[in-house]
């Protein structure tokens, strides 16, 4: 039998290798002649490339850190209310940063009063001066004046922001809430559910089903009729996000109860064969549900990615948790520690190169085929690289 520690450092291991790829797919952009795989696939097209499968990995990631947290907390004498407190707090933190980040979309680079490299930089500034991991012994006045000046940097760029829709400008409004955001939401719905189940996986799996129905429902046209309401109350990608993270609570909830019933050989199995159904049924609604697309957040994307990450958790698992090889991830470590903070640095990295260099661009044999993507990798590489230097620093958000 393969002996399965307690503490599984493949979470960690599973999310810094995942960053490490968002970060490295989120520069493709700049890069000529990609093949086509590594890139997302069309909307309409029925396809699943390489970039559509690692937004689904950090939200089954998210999903399978929110039980292990959960009961953490319960365990330090924290009371349901507490917790409840320290959800929502974090949740809104990722909505505040989304819907910052999807309104730079659209932002006005020539009618806005603030050019958008320094309206993007300083938005990016007072994230980090709000959700700072300051040091226990930084003097109170001193950490609440930092996150009170980021409060009022955020506001003042908030009056700022001039966006432009179909040529008339507009203030900032919620979109499709960005990366950031729509992990915020999932995080809500999934955390919430994850505290009031107090791990029982009947709860968990019904609420996975019910995430699951409710994207067949929308994709297979059910929900029409209340196409309306849905500008003011609506479940996030469609359920489709959350189901994503109610799967990785799912099987960290499957892994804590084997383990504490001493059934750690059942793991092995059980996780196959959740993995090998949701690949039976992603298939099985594929051609009657819109194919699979990211874009459109098809059930059958939201049920391959999901076979997909139970597999990479398996293998990282193994990997890491039975043959002890962390020191194969060590570098990237800090994408996995410092996650928020990687992600947030490219944001600074791009304003602060728009506003020193607006003129300069990359040589094109730097940007082209093989030698672009390289560039990309060795960019998210640098990425992670600057994160743990900040890290050591104590210079990186906590939510």
């Amino acid at each position: 039998m393969l002996k399965l520690p307690k503490r599984l450092q493949s979470i960690d291991v599973f999310r810094a290798v995942t960053m490490l790829l968002m970060i490295f797919v989120n520069d493709l952009w700049s890069d000529k002649d990609v093949p086509r795989w590594l890139e997302h696939a069309a909307k309409m097209e029925d396809a699943l490339d390489f970039s559509d499968i690692i937004f689904p990995a950090f939200l089954f990631i998210v999903g399978l850190s929110i039980p292990l947290a959960i009961s953490a907390r319960i365990e330090r004498g924290a009371s349901d209310s507490e917790i409840m407190a320290h959800i929502t707090g974090r949740g809104i933190a990722l909505l505040v940063m989304g819907f910052f980040h999807v309104n730079l979309e659209n932002y006005d680079k020539v009618g806005a009063l603030v050019p958008k490299p320094y309206w993007q930089l300083l938005i990016t500034l007072g994230f980090f001066l709000i959700w700072m991991d300051y040091s226990p012994k930084m003097k109170k006045t001193r950490k609440q004046f930092s996150q009170v000046a980021g409060i009022l940097i955020l506001v003042v760029m908030a009056v700022f922001y001039r966006g432009l829709r179909q040529g008339h400008p507009v203030w900032m409004r919620p979109q499709w809430w960005g990366i950031l955001g729509l992990i915020g939401w999932a995080y809500l719905l999934a955390a919430f559910i994850c505290l009031f189940a107090k791990n029982k996986t009947s709860v968990l799996i019904i609420a996975l089903v019910s995430f699951l129905f409710f994207d067949i429902c929308f994709n297979a046209g059910w929900l029409d009729f209340l196409k309306p309401a849905s500008k003011y109350i609506w479940i996030v990608g469609n359920g489709s996000m959350p189901a994503l993270t109610m799967a990785g609570a799912l099987v960290s909830c499957l892994y804590k109860k084997f383990y504490e019933e001493g059934k750690q050989e059942k793991i092995w199995a059980v996780f196959s064969v959740v993995a090998l159904a949701m690949l039976a049924c992603g298939f099985m609604v594929r051609h009657s549900l819109g194919g699979i697309s990211k874009i459109r957040a098809t059930p059958s994307w939201v049920m391959i990615c999901t076979c997909i990450n139970i597999f990479a958790f398996m293998f990282f698992m193994y990997v890491v948790d039975i043959k002890q090889k962390q020191h194969w991830f060590k570098t990237i470590k800090p994408a996995g520690t410092s996650t928020l903070t990687a992600y947030l640095l490219p944001y600074l990295h791009y304003a602060i190169y728009n506003i020193f260099y607006p003129a300069m661009v990359l040589p094109l044999f730097w940007r082209t085929g093989i030698v672009g993507i390289v560039k990309s990798f060795l960019y998210a590489w640098a990425i992670v690289m600057i994160t743990g230097l900040l890290e050591k620093k104590r210079i990186r958000l906590k939510i």
